[in-house]
């Protein structure tokens, strides 16, 4: 199962879960070193542990483009699918903030637009720092409330294409979400 989308996964979006990161990113992480080493054989479960380990953020970098753990865990957890009891309880703990961003951008990709915005906005009250690293390798600070903004508003986060989604307004307008 180290590149195959576990059996009991349902597309997402019409699609193969893991086709929601490109090709060519998809395949940078297959062959990095921290997809051979850490995250064959993972269970749910073990993502979880290994997310509570991460350091940082971020999509590629370098000059060779290549993928940051948490790029990894990501793609993981788009093989797996966790259920969507398990993403809430991820989501909603506030112990681990690696492992609630890595559930938020999942969230991101797989839910629909009305569940996205009801689950994401109330977490704009979290203000903690996240270590983000970029293009260069060089990391930054960026707060978890402009991670959140980023998801719900950016057509890319992490180098991954996010699904598009409705415009909170035309949502609010067709009375799916309060003003």
């Amino acid at each position: 199962m180290a590149n195959r989308t576990a059996s009991t996964a349902q597309a997402i979006h019409g699609t193969n879960p893991q086709y929601l990161i490109e090709t060519t990113f998809r395949q940078r992480i297959y062959d990095s070193r921290y997809w051979k080493e850490h995250c064959f054989g993972l269970t749910v479960t073990g993502v979880m542990e290994k997310a509570v380990e991460l350091s940082s953020i971020g999509g590629c970098f370098g000059a060779s483009r290549r993928p940051t753990e948490f790029l990894c865990l990501a793609l993981k957890l788009l093989q797996l699918q966790p259920d969507r009891k398990m993403l809430d309880v991820l989501i909603d703990q506030k112990d681990f903030k690696y492992l609630r961003a890595l559930a938020l951008l999942y969230f991101r990709l797989t839910e629909p637009p009305v569940e996205i915005f009801q689950k994401l906005e109330p977490l704009y009250a979290d203000y903690r720092k996240l270590r983000f690293r970029n293009m260069t390798g060089a990391y930054e600070i960026v707060h978890m409330d402009e991670f959140i903004d980023s998801l719900l508003r950016e057509s890319r986060v992490c180098f991954i294409t996010l699904p598009v989604i409705t415009k909170r307004m035309a949502l609010e307008d067709a009375g799916q979400l309060p003003p």
